[in-house]
């Protein structure tokens, strides 16, 4: 039985007078008004900087500024909630992969750094520093059912396919490395990106960051 819902039933009870009980039922009739996108982004900031498990309710409460019964009414348990932050942190993804992965006017070389840049460089240094939320999700996900972790793979999954299409363009020009096939060098590339998003974690500089971007896309480059 939902918040909202077992409060109306308690509103009906013989201790409210008729005026009291139809007074209440007014008030928790009207629509909880916040703005779902707000919400959505800080509560995506607190899972993408400490984690599921240690993102108590009342930590998200607290971020959010909503109250318990609005989080479930709204949006569901914890881990109904964290699923629609994942699905926020993928419009971010989305918009990344849009201006480079998937701009029609970069060769495949080009697109591709241009997705590592959009990635890691071009952002804050506040989200640099918290690294990638579904690197930090996947690294975490042992202790998940495999309903949350399946939702963190599949966003991940979305990045590799891009990847994979860019890598064919350049298998097809010859620009890739001899000897190396398109899935394998999608593997490096993802795991280059796994890597470099820990490393940010750890404050290391953009350039620093920029150098192993370089180095991990050169050594897939056709000579």
């Amino acid at each position: 039985m939902g918040f909202r819902k077992s409060y109306l039933n308690l509103c009906s009870e013989s201790a409210f007078t008729k005026f009291e009980r139809e007074f209440l039922r007014k008030i928790m009739a009207r629509p909880v008004e916040f703005d779902e996108e707000k919400v959505l982004s800080k509560a995506m900031e607190q899972f993408w900087r400490e984690g599921y498990e240690a993102s108590s309710i009342q930590k998200l409460l607290d971020c959010t500024g909503i109250n318990r019964g609005t989080l479930y009414n709204s949006f569901g348990d914890k881990e109904t909630f964290f699923k629609s932050c994942v699905d926020q942190y993928g419009l971010i993804t989305e918009a990344q992969i849009l201006r480079s992965l998937q701009n029609e006017k970069l060769g495949a070389w080009n697109a591709i750094e241009a997705y590592f840049d959009e990635a890691i460089l071009n952002i804050s240094n506040k989200h640099r520093s918290m690294g990638c939320m579904l690197v930090n999700s996947l690294c975490e996900s042992i202790n998940y059912d495999r309903s949350i972790k399946k939702v963190v793979q599949d966003s991940l999954v979305l990045i590799r396919k891009a990847i994979l299409l860019r890598l064919k363009e350049a298998k097809g020009k010859r620009k890739l490395k001899k000897g190396v096939s398109e899935e394998f060098a999608a593997d490096v590339l993802m795991n280059a990106l796994y890597g470099i998003r820990v490393n940010s974690r750890a404050n290391k500089s953009s350039k620093h960051l920029q150098s192993l971007i370089k180095h991990s896309i050169d050594n897939l480059k056709r000579r």
